[in-house]
């Protein structure tokens, strides 16, 4: 079964439909796990979803992504999601396109209610962004596309421009207070007042460089990219960061199956075990870079093979439905026996929708497989 259901997807936009529709066969839009709230789970798999829609066309992808945001928002523009996380926000890009196509007010209803998150969060002495009201002082690199992204696209739907220095503004705090000079990889996070067992003393900073955290910061470099005008004094810093980052990922790529590990800088440590929505989120942020021209055209191998090395990993269940395997579960800052000892799942929703935006981006470098 799994052999000749592979043998069928000839693109890799093939490869992101099968992953969609498996989805959409086993759950009711009102019933994405973790358990149908408001969350980014369910976000960046939908929002995976919605840009898929965007290339291939069809109702079905549309209209279960409404049915989703309906559950979850009442007549008035009213849902209910954690007010005092930035992880709350990023389900808000669903909103967008549903207020331009609908004679609907409650979607910008809905969007407004996010947007207006920003001023309340609490943040740190220079002023970057607590990444939850229950983590005081501490940033975390997931915290910039959680809340970045849906900024970004707010300034731009309802013409408010300083959100976007406001994105930009956290991008270069989190730069700040992550980045590790030596491997040009990004701690998970940084506890400025250095309370947390993690915090290393002198500098704030959690101990290891784990991989899907380090994915979500090059999807949003690209992203802050694309919403930035060419002339915009920004640019040419954050492109340079970007390539920097590829430029370091790439020297942690395994050289057998183009995979990348949990603890990314660690492959040759036994316990550490290679993680597909981390190399998923790489291979995306590498092809994106080379399409867009921000990451030189030579590093195209390295996203062939990780994308490659991933659909080695893809399987399919009897019913011929997509199963992605070995997903790091949602987790939160610690050693190294931390992010090793975490739970393996299959078909996480932020794991399958890094798999479809990976896919999107590798029909560009990779048209047929």
């Amino acid at each position: 079964m799994n052999t000749q259901v592979k043998e069928k997807l000839k693109t890799p936009l093939d490869w992101g439909r099968a992953a969609c529709d498996s989805l959409m066969n086993t759950y009711a839009a009102s019933e994405l796990p973790p358990d149908g709230r408001w969350h980014y789970h369910q976000g960046v798999f939908l929002e995976s979803m919605r840009q898929l829609k965007e290339i291939t066309g069809g109702d079905d992808y549309y209209n279960y992504i409404k049915a989703y945001v309906d559950h979850n928002i009442d007549e008035n523009g009213n849902f209910l999601w954690n007010r005092k996380e930035l992880d709350a926000i990023q389900a808000g890009l669903l909103l967008f396109e549903l207020d331009e196509r609908e004679e609907d007010d409650r979607y910008r209803k809905a969007a407004k209610k996010l947007r207006s998150m920003f001023p309340t969060l609490n943040r740190t002495s220079d002023g970057g962004f607590w990444h939850k009201d229950h983590y005081p002082y501490q940033m975390w690199l997931d915290g910039l596309y959680m809340g970045g992204v849906f900024a970004m696209n707010y300034a731009k739907a309802y013409n408010e421009a300083e959100l976007i220095e406001m994105v930009l503004e956290q991008e270069r705090l989190m730069r700040k207070h992550t980045l590790d000079p030596n491997t040009g990889l990004y701690h998970h996070a940084w506890d400025e007042s250095r309370k947390q067992s993690w915090a290393d003393p002198q500098t704030g900073r959690s101990p290891e460089f784990w991989g899907r955290a380090i994915g979500w910061y090059g999807i949003t470099y690209n992203e802050i990219l694309d919403f930035l005008p060419a002339n915009h004094p920004s640019r040419k810093d954050l492109t340079e960061a970007l390539s920097n980052m590829v430029e370091s990922l790439v020297r942690y790529q395994d050289g057998e199956t183009g995979m990348w590990y949990q603890v990314v800088d660690k492959p040759q440590e036994q316990d550490n075990w290679m993680e597909t929505s981390c190399t998923a989120l790489f291979v995306y942020t590498i092809a994106r870079g080379i399409r867009e021209g921000h990451v030189d055209e030579s590093y195209k191998e390295q996203a062939v093979k990780g994308y490659r090395g991933l659909l080695e990993r893809m399987k399919f269940n009897e019913a011929g439905d997509f199963v992605m395997p070995e997903i790091c579960i949602g987790t939160g800052v610690g050693d190294y026996e931390h992010y090793i000892n975490r739970p393996k799942t299959d078909n996480d929703l932020h794991g399958v929708g890094s798999f479809v935006l990976a896919s999107i981006e590798m029909q560009h470098l990779l048209p047929e497989l």
